[in-house]
């Protein structure tokens, strides 16, 4: 099992380059092996949707082979779809040459309600259930991987600012909301978090909701979780790919609060509660990267320590400008705080074999979107291509 080593991590919450250094994960000498160019087994993928004809026709048209997608349901209330929609949807994607390598269990989103899993609620029972038969639906019919999310509180965003051109970015400055009556949205997902000033969205809304667990309480619910759904992912042999929570807030919490999965702390501590090879990270580089002081110098240690440990599953290949607490998120990626060329290389230094996805887009104007990912979906080739023969 992973041990969960505080010494090594406490640096990143403050120190910056230096303070990485002092922790003895900097490279020591160059050897001649070091110096032998590896080889590159990333793959450029997506996760936008919809799962429909158009959409993928989209995706192979910019080269993309590899995606995380969801079936059409026909009882979209349902926790997750049935052998025939997922053959289905592996049809689709087919027809247009994309290889499905990841799915996604929808009621256990970023975007949507929390679950009852981390709320802590009796039908936290059904929905365990839901994604152990989830994970033995994806054994079936051949898609390796599901992502999840465990977040109690929605992704977190406090104001939209200028971006470059005509674009806008997100920006999360914990300072903006202090003394915020309210949250962001709780639905729309991750390229829809504008503030939402709804009635319903207020924070007395969400404290009647998730309540104030410590830190203690939730990382049991995680831990009764893991207990029971990572033997069955292991039996079957799909990994599981868990999603930080978007962004890391305070030690004292947001509104009361703590996000556990919000730090780097947190996250060494999650990948050791089970030992397993199918057991995982959706590695959001961005979110992870707003959790640093210093995310131009820091981000590339905090990618070795978990892929030379095998932990990351997807990439969620985004930058940010700034630095935790106050951060511009939703940029393009190659305007940011990280050298996304450096990243690229250590992703193949540490033998990482899944896919590099765009993320969190700037947002508008209206009809931007398709071009905007089109932009990363080069940008990305580009760097692959270029770290095959760097």
């Amino acid at each position: 099992m992973n041990t969960f080593d505080r010494r090594k991590f406490v640096g990143f919450s403050g120190a910056g380059a230096a303070g990485v250094a002092s922790m003895g994960m900097m490279p020591t000498a160059t050897s001649a092996a070091a110096d032998v160019r590896k080889p590159v087994y990333m793959k450029l993928g997506c996760q936008s949707g919809p799962s429909t004809d158009e959409h993928f026709a989209y995706l192979a048209r910019y080269g993309i082979a590899n995606i995380v997608a969801n079936p059409v349901q026909g009882d979209p209330s349902r926790l997750y779809g049935t052998v025939d929609e997922f053959k289905a949807l592996l049809a689709l994607a087919e027809k247009h040459a994309l290889s499905v390598d990841m799915t996604s269990a929808k009621f256990m989103s970023s975007g949507g309600r929390p679950s009852d899993i981390i709320l802590g609620l009796p039908g936290r029972d059904r929905e365990i259930e839901a994604f152990q038969n989830l994970i033995k639906t994806c054994a079936q019919v051949g898609i390796p991987a599901v992502k999840y999310n465990l977040a109690l509180m929605p992704i977190l965003r406090s104001a939209l600012v200028p971006g470059r051109g005509d674009t806008q970015n997100h920006r999360w400055r914990i300072s903006d909301m202090k003394g915020s009556p309210l949250m962001t949205a709780w639905t729309g997902g991750e390229e829809q978090t504008v503030k939402d000033h709804s009635p319903g969205n207020t924070v007395e809304a969400f404290t009647k909701l998730v309540g104030h667990p410590t830190a203690d309480e939730i990382w049991e619910r995680i831990t009764y979780f893991l207990d029971r759904v990572v033997p069955v992912a292991t039996e079957y042999k799909i990994k599981m790919a868990l999603h930080p929570e978007d962004p890391g807030v305070p030690p004292e919490g947001y509104h009361g609060v703590v996000r556990v999965l919000g730090t780097i702390h947190g996250l060494q501590r999650f990948v050791g509660i089970q030992d397993s090879p199918y057991h995982g990270l959706a590695f959001c580089q961005g979110t992870i990267s707003e959790d640093l002081e210093d995310p131009g110098h820091q981000i590339y240690d905090v990618i070795r320590w978990f892929g030379e440990r095998k932990k990351i599953f997807l990439v969620h290949f985004r930058n940010v400008r700034g630095h935790r607490d106050d951060v511009v998120i939703e940029i393009f990626p190659d305007e940011g705080s990280v050298n996304m060329a450096k990243a690229v290389r250590v992703y193949r230094d540490i033998g990482y074999d899944g896919m590099l996805v765009p993320d969190h887009i700037p947002v508008g104007p209206d009809g931007a979107g398709p071009a905007n990912f089109a932009f990363c979906y080069g940008y990305i080739r580009g760097l692959l291509q270029f770290a095959d023969e760097a």
